[in-house]
């Protein structure tokens, strides 16, 4: 079982790669250029895991967790910030904002994905696991 992934990000590259990573282990992918449209499909569809970068257009990733963790609907799907605010501190102020991990852009590429899996539920870590 593959897991379905939001991604919210607004960086061409950087959602080409995590997106490319994602499927090439065998889940899914959604995305959305801004912190409104990733609300909006993080409302319409049914998502495994979010990836949320912090400095995104129109609503920041900080209130994209404010929104998400206040939602009885939404608040128990694992939200990831990748993120490029790597600066002491930085790490705790993600956490206290509400987000269930954090990892520092730029991205390991042969890492990252096992990084999200750890957030996933055990059956779709279990399949992947047969791709590898």
């Amino acid at each position: 079982m593959s897991a379905k992934v939001l991604i919210i990000e607004d960086n061409p590259a950087n959602l080409e790669l995590m997106t490319y990573l994602l499927r090439a282990f065998g889940h899914h992918t959604l995305s959305a250029c801004d912190g409104e449209a990733g609300l909006e499909a993080a409302r319409s569809q049914s998502v495994d895991l979010i990836v949320c970068d912090i400095q995104i257009p129109k609503i920041n990733g900080f209130e994209v967790a404010k929104r998400l963790k206040s939602d009885p609907m939404l608040r128990k799907i694992p939200l990831v910030a990748v993120t490029a605010f790597a600066m002491v501190g930085d790490r705790d102020k993600v956490m206290a904002a509400g987000f269930d991990g954090y990892i520092a852009k730029p991205i390991v590429p042969e890492r990252f994905v096992r990084q999200l899996e750890a957030f996933l539920p055990s059956a779709a870590q279990a399949a992947t696991s047969e791709i590898r």
